[in-house]
């Protein structure tokens, strides 16, 4: 175990390096920069754009050099905590993302808690009770969830509030604590507020893994060793508890990968409808508007807590499953 995890401690390197080199590669390939970008904006509102300011801002931070100077410097101040400067907002990265993180790290960690919560009892409601009415709503129900995206519901309840209560949702607080630092009132507030996007966002997650681990626990339910011990008379929830729920929740494990990045971004068209002020909005303006080291940046922390990920759910399920071994071999 030792050995296999400082191997893949080795190979995270060149793996983010790569990485570094394709999300630099993805972010200059549109033609020209942020400052182009905002010379034609300033164009389209009719107001004059002050060039020398814009070719002193281009020198200041390297964008008149080659792409590949420009990468080495990119990476090189990452490696020492400096995420460089956001031209949109007219800050440092890290003063930008800010209380976003956190915001957006509240939101996605209760939506996972709510999704697992909800979709463990009727999962295993659900395979333990195959064909039977309660499986057929279930099932019916989490069609539904997959089926209807999550901004499209996000509309309708947006619409549904303003019609029968004659109230906005919206935002994850009041506009009072806006620009605000965080306090008791404003933590309270954000607390009124975070049940409807958690409730939107974790609709789909919930409703795909209820369908998985029902499919996952009937397949082992099925097998010969759970037959085995119910001939034996063994009581019947310690032969659902003791290998087949087990041996189901392996996919629990290995989204982990995919939970640790998700956490950060959180759900961006979602957030948009609904205006939270989360980091999914701020990603996606920052991409459109060409903001580098923002885009960048960010694009380039999210790759890291994949790769973390994906090595903590490789690690669990050597731990949790005797099936997986870290290495292969042929068996007599």
């Amino acid at each position: 175990m030792f050995r296999y995890i400082i191997w893949r401690i080795l190979v995270m390197i060149p793996t983010l390096v790569l990485i570094s080199m394709l999300i630099f590669t993805i972010i200059e390939l549109p033609p020209g920069d942020y400052f182009e970008s905002y010379v034609e904006q300033l164009k389209a509102m009719g107001e004059k754009a002050d060039l020398q300011e814009i070719e002193d801002l281009r020198a200041r931070y390297g964008f008149d050099q080659p792409e590949p100077i420009r990468y080495l410097n990119w990476v090189a101040s990452m490696m020492t905590g400096d995420f460089g400067y956001s031209f949109e907002y007219r800050m440092p990265v890290t003063d930008v993302v800010g209380d976003r993180v956190w915001l957006t790290i509240l939101v996605s960690t209760l939506t996972i808690i709510i999704t697992w919560v909800l979709a463990f009892p009727i999962g295993v409601y659900s395979a333990t009770h195959q064909y039977s009415w309660g499986d057929y709503g279930l099932t019916l129900l989490g069609l539904i969830g997959l089926a209807v995206p999550n901004f499209v519901l996000a509309l309708v309840l947006m619409y549904l509030a303003n019609i029968y209560f004659g109230t906005s949702i919206g935002h994850l607080m009041d506009a009072q604590y806006m620009s605000e630092s965080m306090s008791w009132a404003k933590f309270k507030s954000i607390l009124e507020h975070i049940w409807i996007p958690v409730l939107i966002i974790g609709t789909a997650g919930t409703a795909g893994m209820v369908r998985r681990l029902r499919a996952n626990l009937l397949d082992e339910l099925h097998k010969q060793y759970v037959m085995t011990a119910r001939a034996k008379g063994l009581h019947p929830f310690k032969v659902l508890t003791k290998y087949p729920l087990r041996m189901s929740l392996n996919f629990f494990i290995s989204d982990i990968g995919s939970i640790l990045p998700s956490i950060i971004s959180g759900a961006e068209i979602t957030a948009v409808v609904l205006s939270l002020e989360t980091t999914g909005p701020m990603l996606i303006r920052a991409l459109q508007s060409q903001d580098m080291y923002l885009a960048g940046s960010f694009l380039m922390f999210l790759s890291f807590l994949t790769v973390i990920g994906v090595l903590i759910s490789d690690i669990a399920l050597a731990m949790f499953d005797p099936r997986i071994r870290l290495r292969g071999g042929r068996t007599k």
